[in-house]
């Protein structure tokens, strides 16, 4: 345990010291270390895959789902899209030096409020081992030291991806300090505590993964946390929606990727047009292989409308007690609701504050929807997979905050600042 804190404490005290160093690296030298990162990423295709399919296989053998198989799994287009990432973020103004406010008072004392780094970023995951590309590169981008702790099932390829990434900068820039993308190599789960009890050395903690994962590591830290615990997105069609507007919103938000937090896991619809429109919807996700699970009248309504051999096996029951279930799978809860003010007030009982949408041509349903459901991101005929960094125009994406205070929704390079204030005087004393 002795040597495992000091592990721990020389990590954090070694990306402390980077991110000093890079809170004096200009944009441009940053921006050079960045596309040399990306470069390198394509180039190292074939390096990347084979120490991926290691991991995936391993992946196997311990039994993990498909959808977390699906998360862990990259393919050429992931690398692609994996520096295609890493230069959208260079590209992107910098963030570090923004004038946020700026006064001078009677005594004459100038006031500057400008945006600077936060200081050392430790990043907790799960799987997906693009997120070290993308956490690396956004907080590199805005002049922070990164710290990775990626699950074991993703070892072999977050530490292929961090190592190409330190090479390519040190490459292209001597100033690179060597420590400013760390990964934490070690298994041991016990790590994270020891890191995240390191407060003069460690500025926040961002954790991406599953609910247990993040309820874990907020339970255990010392440290500032911006996290989201899961997605439980809805998509509630409103008595005026327009049905094969609804029917693609719906299929996309669950099933173009289950197995991402901004994927549907409830589909809500008016009992005015329920009996019209819940049908053809139900009837392409049931033939898409989505299980339904449904209200009596939701269940009612589809198991009378739909061919037996369809709703066979796949028409489930649902209670109070599991509306708030994030599947994260071809699986959807699906209910029935009286009106507008309804299903705002299921959403906001049973959603997880993350993404909401509804399918409306009442601009008036829209903006009170809008108004009234606490979400993250508030959706008016778009799916709800939109909720996303680069979606959202910010490049790689660090993370998804449901919190209200700092950061929330899609959290790009603005997020992972601070500020200071700067002031300029002639001499001024206070009497």
């Amino acid at each position: 345990m002795d040597n495992l804190k000091e592990q721990m404490k020389e990590l954090a005290r070694c990306a402390k010291e980077a991110s000093r160093a890079l809170a004096l690296l200009s944009a441009e030298k940053r921006n050079r270390c960045l596309i040399a990162m990306a470069d390198a990423i394509l180039s190292a295709e074939d390096e990347i895959l084979r120490a991926n399919q290691q991991d995936v296989e391993n992946g196997k053998k311990i039994g993990l789902s498909s959808a977390m198989l699906d998360r862990l799994t990259l393919t050429p287009g992931r690398i692609s899209a994996m520096a295609a990432g890493i230069k959208e973020v260079a590209a992107l103004p910098d963030p570090i030096g923004r004038e946020l406010d700026f006064r001078v008072r009677p005594n004459g004392l100038e006031l500057r409020k400008v945006s600077t780094p936060i200081g050392v970023i430790v990043i907790i995951f799960e799987s997906r081992p693009n997120v070290t590309a993308d956490a690396a590169s956004l907080c590199f981008k805005s002049g922070n030291a990164t710290i990775l702790r990626g699950g074991k099932e993703a070892a072999a390829s977050n530490q292929i991806i961090s190592k190409i990434m330190v090479k390519a900068a040190q490459s292209v820039c001597s100033e690179f300090p060597a420590y400013a993308i760390q990964v934490v190599s070690t298994p041991d789960r016990q790590a994270i505590p020891e890191l995240l009890s390191l407060r003069e050395f460690v500025d926040l903690c961002i954790p991406r993964g599953g609910e247990g994962l993040i309820r874990a590591v907020v339970e255990c830290s010392r440290v500032p946390i911006i996290k989201h615990y899961k997605g439980v997105c809805h998509v509630y069609i409103h008595e005026n929606a327009d049905c094969q507007m609804a029917k693609q919103i719906i299929v996309n938000a669950k099933t173009q990727r289950p197995g991402v937090c901004n994927a549907a896991e409830s589909l809500l619809i008016d009992e005015s047009v329920a009996s019209d429109i819940l049908p053809l919807v139900g009837a392409v996700l049931l033939q898409k292989g989505v299980k339904l699970y449904c209200s009596p009248q939701a269940s009612s309504i589809l198991t009378q409308a739909l061919p037996r051999e369809l709703v066979k096996d796949n028409i489930l029951s649902i209670d109070k007690s599991t509306w708030d279930h994030e599947y994260l799978d071809l699986s959807l809860s699906v209910g029935v609701v009286k009106n507008l003010d309804a299903a705002i007030a299921h959403i906001n009982r049973y959603g997880s504050g993350h993404s909401e949408c509804i399918v409306t041509n009442s601009e008036e349903a829209a903006l009170r929807f809008h108004l009234a459901v606490d979400a993250a991101a508030v959706y008016w005929n778009a799916s709800t997979r939109f909720t996303d960094g680069a979606e959202f125009g910010m490049g790689a994406e660090i993370g998804i905050s449901t919190d209200k205070i700092g950061a929330r929704g899609p959290m790009g390079l603005e997020e992972l600042t601070a500020y200071k204030w700067l002031i300029c005087g002639m001499g001024q004393i206070r009497k």
